[in-house]
C-alpha cells in the first residue's frame, strides 16, 4: 500500500516515527507533517501566508517533508502537489494524549484524517492516552493490522476511523471496542493573571470529571483501558431534523 503519514505534533514526534518504522518495512510510506507542534488547530488551513515544505531526512534512509502549515495543509499539499499519486491510506498520529469526546472537534490529528476522507481517501487518526506515552510501537503494530483489514473491507466514502489507545502493551489492554463519540462537555474555566509588567493574560483549562455515564462512548472506554475505535462521518447533516423543518419551505410568512 501507498501510505501518507502526518500528525499535529511535528515531523520528528515519536508517534509518527513509530508508525513509519512499522509500516515502511513492507509498504511505500511518505511523511508530510508540520515542522513543529500544531496541536489543537482543528481543521484550520493557511490562507494568508505562503506554505513552505522542506525536504528533510527522517532517518538514515528516508526523507519526509516538514511543512510550515497545519496538519490539514500537509494533507492538501501531499494530495495536490507533492505526491506522484494518491495514497491508498492516510494515517494521522500517533498523537500523545487522547482525542476522544468533544476534543475531536479541536484536534489537528483528527482533522488531518478528516481532510483525507473528504478527498475520498481511507484514513485513520490515532492517539494514545497520557501526556508522555511510551508504548507507541505497540500501537503502531496494531495500526498495521488495522490498515491491512481496512484495505480488504473498504470504509464508506466520507467516513474515517478515530482510534485511541491506552498507554500499555496491547496484550495488557482490556480489548477492542467500537465506540460512539462522547459528547459530555467538560467544565471549563479561565484563569486571569497579571504578568511582571502588569499586563493581564489568561490561561484556559478544564476540569476532568470522573463521572462518565455512557459506558459505550470513547472516553469512558479508554478510561477502562479499552482500545476505542470510533467511526466518524464528515457529513454533519442532522437528517432526523430535516423533516421537522420542512414547514419552512411552505410557510409564506418567512417570505413576506
Amino acid at each position: 500500500m501507498k501510505i501518507l503519514l502526518t500528525n499535529d505534533d511535528g515531523i520528528h514526534a515519536k508517534g509518527i516515527m513509530a508508525i513509519h518504522r512499522i509500516f515502511s518495512a513492507n509498504h511505500d510510506v511518505s511523511v508530510i507533517a508540520p515542522d513543529r507542534e500544531r496541536s489543537a488547530v482543528g481543521h484550520g488551513i493557511t490562507l494568508n501566508n505562503p506554505i513552505r515544505a522542506d525536504r528533510i531526512r527522517i532517518n538514515d534512509h528516508d526523507w519526509g517533508y516538514a511543512v510550515s502549515g497545519t496538519p490539514v495543509d500537509c494533507v492538501k499539499l501531499g494530495i495536490l502537489e507533492l505526491l506522484d499519486e494518491l495514497p491508498d491510506l492516510v494515517i494521522s498520529g500517533i498523537n500523545p494524549g487522547a482525542n476522544t469526546g468533544v476534543n475531536i472537534n479541536y484536534s489537528g490529528t483528527v482533522a488531518a484524517a478528516k481532510e483525507a476522507s473528504l478527498y475520498g481517501i481511507p484514513s485513520i487518526s490515532a492517539s494514545m492516552q497520557g501526556h508522555h506515552p511510551v508504548y507507541f510501537d505497540d500501537a503502531a503494530s496494531f495500526m498495521l493490522k488495522l490498515a491491512q483489514r481496512i484495505s480488504k473491507t473498504e470504509l464508506p466514502s466520507g467516513t474515517f476511523l478515530n482510534v485511541n489507545f491506552p498507554d500499555m502493551p496491547i496484550t495488557n489492554s482490556s480489548g477492542i471496542r467500537i465506540s460512539r463519540q462522547d459528547l459530555k462537555f467538560y467544565k471549563e474555566y479561565i484563569q486571569k493573571k497579571t504578568d511582571p509588567r502588569n499586563r493581564t493574560y489568561y490561561w484556559h483549562g478544564v476540569e476532568l470529571e470522573k463521572d462518565l455515564p455512557d459506558p459505550h462512548a470513547d472516553t469512558p472506554l479508554l478510561s477502562r483501558d479499552y482500545i476505542s475505535i470510533t467511526p466518524i462521518k464528515c457529513d454533519m447533516t442532522d437528517y432526523d431534523l430535516m423533516d421537522d423543518l420542512k414547514f419552512f419551505e411552505t410557510d409564506q410568512s418567512f417570505m413576506d
